[in-house]
């Protein structure tokens, strides 16, 4: 999970958790003890974060440069261009080289400060640092949110709109087009994140989902309440079945059932929340690592 990316954190806490994993794997640091690649120890996107994005030509308007310009490519300035891209790549290979040198450095210095933690005692802690996230526990899904519906107006025909920007509510602006966020499965409610974001965007308990189902092979649909929620993902039987054994698990009084039609909205309750939200904690705040690290 951390090292897919799945923890949004500061690279300083990244960098303790896989000291951590490194002192309850091999105890205190020594020069003998046998070092993981980084890329098991610390998440590789965070790494290429750091290089420059790649420089993008515009593309050429008039077709008599476009056709000069690929009969060049074709000749000895292509073979110049393929030259300069390969330089190109070697230099950003040599930057990420230095990027986790250098990470790999803070990491075992951060190891050398944990000298006498035992190894439960550095897996305790490993896990607390990751508990301090309000999604841990959840399983996430990559989806791209396509569309947001008013359920009831579903009926009278009234159409999709592209996927709003947050908050997730009807009178959120309407966005350009989906949006990539990831899908928090966990055991009291479904949250809605950007990717690398702390806090949700939304979450939904599941006395508030009132139907779920797959339109297609690749199209899950989500109704919440007053509103449609329709998510393209590749994992669409793997969401559907985490959902059902949740609900299941949880005893709710009405199980929401795939591709249940929806027939009236919902009675008002005056204890109920505000739509679409859970109790949550509060913000997310990293500590950094305290003393009891130390021996």
């Amino acid at each position: 999970m951390v090292l897919r990316g799945y923890v949004p954190t500061s690279e300083e806490t990244l960098q303790t958790l896989a000291a951590l994993r490194l002192q309850s794997l091999n105890s205190d640091f020594s020069t003998h003890a046998p070092f993981p690649r980084l890329e098991e120890l610390f998440p590789p996107h965070v790494l290429h974060a750091r290089l420059p994005p790649p420089h993008r030509r515009p593309p050429t308007k008039c077709r008599g440069a476009r056709l000069r310009a690929g009969l060049l490519a074709g000749g000895l300035w292509g073979q110049v261009l393929a030259k300069q891209r390969a330089e190109r790549d070697q230099r950003l290979r040599g930057r990420l080289r230095e990027e986790g040198a250098s990470t790999m450095a803070a990491i075992v210095e951060k190891w050398k400060l944990l000298q006498g933690m035992g190894r439960p005692e550095a897996m305790a802690a490993y896990v607390a640092l990751v508990r301090e996230w309000p999604g841990f526990g959840s399983t996430l899904f990559d989806v791209d949110l396509r569309a947001v519906r008013p359920r009831w107006g579903r009926g009278s025909g009234q159409p999709w709109q592209r996927a709003a920007l947050t908050p997730l509510s009807l009178q959120s602006p309407v966005g350009a087009g989906p949006q990539r966020l990831w899908l928090g499965i966990g055991a009291k409610a479904v949250s809605l994140y950007k990717p690398g974001e702390p806090e949700p965007l939304d979450s939904f308990c599941y006395g508030r989902i009132s139907s779920f189902g797959a339109s297609d092979s690749s199209t899950f649909r989500l109704s919440v309440e007053d509103r449609d929620l329709l998510f393209e993902t590749s994992q669409v039987d793997e969401i559907a079945q985490l959902l059902n054994t949740y609900l299941t698990s949880a005893g709710a009084r009405r199980l929401p059932r795939p591709q249940e039609p929806a027939t009236r909205p919902p009675a008002s309750d005056p204890t109920a929340l505000p739509q679409g939200l859970c109790p949550t904690a509060g913000p997310w705040q990293h500590r950094p690592p305290v003393g009891s690290f130390h021996s």
